[in-house]
């Protein structure tokens, strides 16, 4: 499922896309799924523990960012944590042992999906060493303009930056401070049952959709069984059952690596949709934003 130049490309940029790694049969069980989810969103005014609503959503007119912790709602999101096809992917990357962190599903509608500004996902778990990782399934065909994952080659190897606004967490990096090179970001997109996998200190973002399709990403965090996190474990039996291959350790592996903590937590929590919105410079602007969601920073 992975090729040594995969694993190459991944520890040299910090992610990679292997195009159409679950078949449709799949996908098309994981769509239902997400659609009965999200269908949800018409008895919501706001906001709930599962579901994160656009601020335009209506009954009427419902328009869900994200459900959060889709495992943890729906059996076949559950069982695709395990998929061996994924963990087959993972294991040159993370090694024999691994062990799942968390799901979450970012749905971009047609016409005006949210952007997610660059961050690190490093910055709001940070772990005793860094074989962390995201990866991404795209339920819907994935192009340059419904808001592919945009990625910042080589940025894993560098610091952690500041996701902090007037000294509280806001999930985002200010592109006016950071001054890094965002042209150079690479887009990974790809029919639908595509994978991306990206190190959680990879720099990474993605546009609005502009388009009139949706684009609809499953994400799920992995780490190496004897990564632990940093701001603790509070229930140690659910921790241990999120071990997908391999066997567990009580010897964490410390490695060097640049930390910054989460804290003070962001004034608005929820989502790192609610989080970013303490953002002063914007990286992605609305209308000003290109096709591939590129543009120099103000």
């Amino acid at each position: 499922m992975i090729t040594q130049a995969d694993a190459e490309r991944y520890r040299e940029k910090g992610y990679i896309c292997i195009p159409s790694l679950l078949p449709p049969k799949e996908i098309a069980e994981i769509v239902a799924a997400a659609d009965e989810v999200m269908g949800r969103a018409r008895d919501l005014d706001r906001s709930d523990e599962v579901l994160d609503l656009d601020d335009a959503h209506t009954r009427d007119r419902p328009l869900v960012r994200r459900i959060k912790n889709p495992n943890q709602h729906h059996e076949a999101f559950h069982r695709l944590r395990s998929n061996a096809r994924i963990l087959d992917v993972l294991e040159p990357l993370l090694g024999p042992n691994i062990r799942f962190h968390h799901s979450k599903l970012n749905n971009k509608s047609a016409g005006g999906g949210s952007a997610v500004e660059w961050h690190q996902d490093w910055a709001f778990y940070p772990h005793t060493n860094d074989d962390v990782l995201a990866v991404g399934i795209y339920l819907d065909d994935c192009g340059m303009d419904n808001g592919p994952l945009l990625c910042l080659p080589g940025s894993h190897c560098g610091p952690t930056f500041d996701h902090h606004v007037d000294g509280a967490f806001c999930g985002a990096m200010d592109p006016t401070v950071d001054r890094l090179d965002y042209d150079k970001a690479e887009a990974l997109y790809g029919p639908a049952g595509s994978i991306t996998v990206h190190h959680a200190r990879t720099v990474h973002g993605s546009a609005r959709n502009i388009s009139n399709r949706p684009r609809r990403l499953y994400l799920m965090g992995y780490t190496a069984a004897d990564a632990w996190p940093l701001l603790g474990v509070p229930d140690f039996a659910a921790y241990e059952a999120m071990m997908v291959r391999g066997a567990s350790t009580l010897a964490p592996r410390i490695a060097e690596a640049p930390i910054r903590v989460p804290f003070p937590v962001a004034k608005n929590q929820g989502s790192i949709y609610e989080n970013q919105k303490e953002l002063k410079h914007r990286f992605f602007e609305d209308k000003a934003a290109s096709p591939d969601g590129r543009r120099a920073a103000e």
